[in-house]
Order: C-alpha cells, then sequence, then structure tokens
C-alpha cells in the first residue's frame, strides 16, 4: 500500500505508462427511447417479427399419425409355431417333391385310362361276338 494515500500500488498509474484510449462498444437501442438527440440517432428501427407459419405447417405435418391399420390379421398376432423355421427350410425341397408327385400320380390316371380302354374294347368285342352268334 502506497503511505500517502492509502491505496494499493497497483490502483495507482505510473508515470512511465501511457494511458490508452479506451474504447467504448456502439450503443444500439432497441426498446428505450432516448431523450437526447445524439442517442436517438443510434437507435434501431423497431423489428418485425419473423413469419412463422411456414414453420408451424411443416411441424404439423411431421407430426402426423402414421394410418392405423383398421384390419387386423389374426395370423399376424398370434404366436408363431416352435416348428415354423423348419417348415421354411423344407419348403423348396417340398415344392419339387409336389411337382413329382403331380407327375406321377398324372401317369397313373394315363395307365388306368388305357386299362380301361383296353378293358371297354374287349368288352365291345365280346359284346359283338354273343350278338352275331344269337342270329
Amino acid at each position: 500500500q502506497n503511505k500517502e494515500s492509502g491505496e494499493p500500488e497497483s490502483k495507482i498509474p505510473r508515470e512511465d505508462e501511457e494511458e490508452e484510449p479506451v474504447k467504448h462498444k456502439e450503443i444500439k437501442l432497441r426498446n428505450y427511447d432516448p431523450e437526447d438527440e445524439e442517442l436517438k440517432k443510434r437507435k434501431l428501427p423497431p423489428a418485425k417479427p419473423a413469419s412463422v407459419e411456414d414453420t408451424v405447417k411443416e411441424q404439423l405435418e411431421a407430426a402426423k399419425p402414421e394410418p392405423i391399420i383398421d384390419e387386423v390379421d389374426l395370423a399376424n398376432l398370434a404366436p408363431r409355431k416352435p416348428d415354423w423355421d423348419l417348415k421354411r427350410d423344407v419348403s423348396k425341397k417340398l415344392e419339387k417333391l409336389e411337382k413329382r408327385t403331380q407327375r406321377a400320380i398324372a401317369e397313373l390316371i394315363r395307365e388306368r385310362l388305357k386299362g380301361q380302354e383296353e378293358e371297354l374294347a374287349s368288352a365291345v368285342g365280346s359284346a359283338k361276338q354273343e350278338g352275331s352268334d344269337s342270329d
């Protein structure tokens, strides 16, 4: 502390230091209505509120809920059977077997039809022979 004035030495300006001019910030008055002419020049024009309609419309569109499904498929709600994965894996092999089975059935039907035609032909032939004898 300085003995003469009682203030700490750091507050007393030194003689060898030059005082720099203090730069003031530009004052911008928005809400204050000054009476001084010099301050009236610094007053900003009143701000116009921004249009919020577009942003509100976008937010409302984004917040629209997705359409709710009216029909509920009970198969999707029911739990799957424990062997569903096995059926899925075997389905391709079953398709091949189904084709082979259909071919085999078609062959059997053709054979039976041929057999019936032969039986029918022999029955017709025997009927002709019996009918010719009685004349």
